[in-house]
């Protein structure tokens, strides 16, 4: 599919990745021989000891490029879409890091970036969850999420007790050792290896997967995208869980706290290369069976 060409590019890496600093530095060797505007984000400038180049702090990038590079595994993809979506900046991940589900190009595959930059490539588009805390009617804390809003015990496991309502319906209360609530792009992160379901990520869709619940009947529930999911802590919990945001950041949640969880508006835009195939990646990733090549 052709589309407009990216003529002013932002990078972003986070160094601590065997490998980043190498691809880095190839990058911005090649972007340089196709004579193309960059930008390199400043704290990324800072870990290669890039002094000459012309450096932006992040939030910056976001809003003076028409694409950024990623450079690293998920996690560091991840950590750039938080500001990226906000300007709705496109993005793109050339994978350094072990399991890659949103890094898509291979360090020796640089030629795919000219292509892309050339405006052939295919967009998707991911949406990202705002999860907010109130306690009293105050709001204690509000975050977004592109993999996983996950209600988790504080430093010591123990049950915890709450009702979960979506659209201001009742659905149950639960007592466990927590919830995710997943995005499609977040249902091959976290909430897998609590035996969530694999969401397209085209669907318009949130899992809902209790963690260790008490009774065997908890099940992992699936719900429209437009969904709006509200947890009540119960007041009797005896101490404080965690609200996670992409397991970064994290709220204590008093006992007696409501949750509210909703879509974000603004979208992240991840733009894949042509020969890009969500099922390949799925079962490179996840080690699925490969073709079995039947004779006719």
């Amino acid at each position: 599919m052709s589309h407009t060409q990216f003529k002013t590019i932002g990078i972003i890496g986070r160094v601590r990745n065997p490998g980043v600093k190498e691809t880095l530095h190839a990058l911005i060797h090649y972007l340089s021989d196709l004579k193309i505007n960059f930008f390199i984000d400043q704290e990324t400038a800072d870990a290669i000891d890039e002094k000459k180049l012309p450096r932006l702090n992040r939030e910056a990038l976001a809003k003076e490029c028409d694409l950024v590079i990623v450079v690293g595994g998920d996690g560091s993809l991840l950590h750039a879409a938080h500001v990226l979506v906000n300007h709705e900046t496109p993005m793109l991940g050339i994978n350094r890091g072990s399991l890659g589900f949103l890094t898509d190009i291979h360090p020796t595959e640089f030629e795919k970036i000219r292509v892309i930059l050339e405006g052939k490539y295919s967009l998707e588009k991911r949406f990202l969850l705002t999860a907010t805390v109130e306690y009293q009617k105050k709001i204690i804390g509000t975050d977004d999420a592109l993999n996983e809003v996950a209600l988790i015990p504080d430093a010591v496991p123990h049950m915890i007790e709450f009702e979960i309502y979506i659209d201001n319906q009742f659905v149950c209360s639960q007592n466990s050792d927590g919830l995710i609530i997943a995005t499609p792009t977040g249902s091959t992160a976290y909430a897998l290896s609590a035996g969530g379901p694999i969401l397209h990520p085209q669907l318009d869709a949130i899992a809902l997967i209790p963690m260790f619940p008490h009774t065997l009947t908890s099940r992992p529930i699936v719900i429209e995208g437009k969904s709006e999911i509200k947890i009540i802590l119960s007041p009797q919990n005896k101490t404080s869980p965690r609200l996670t945001c992409d397991g970064k950041n994290y709220f204590t949640v008093t006992p007696g706290s409501h949750i509210k969880i909703a879509k974000k508006p603004k979208q992240l835009h991840l733009i894949h290369p042509l020969d890009y195939h969500y099922y390949e990646t799925l079962r490179s990733k996840l080690h699925w069976g490969t073709k079995l090549n039947y004779s006719e």
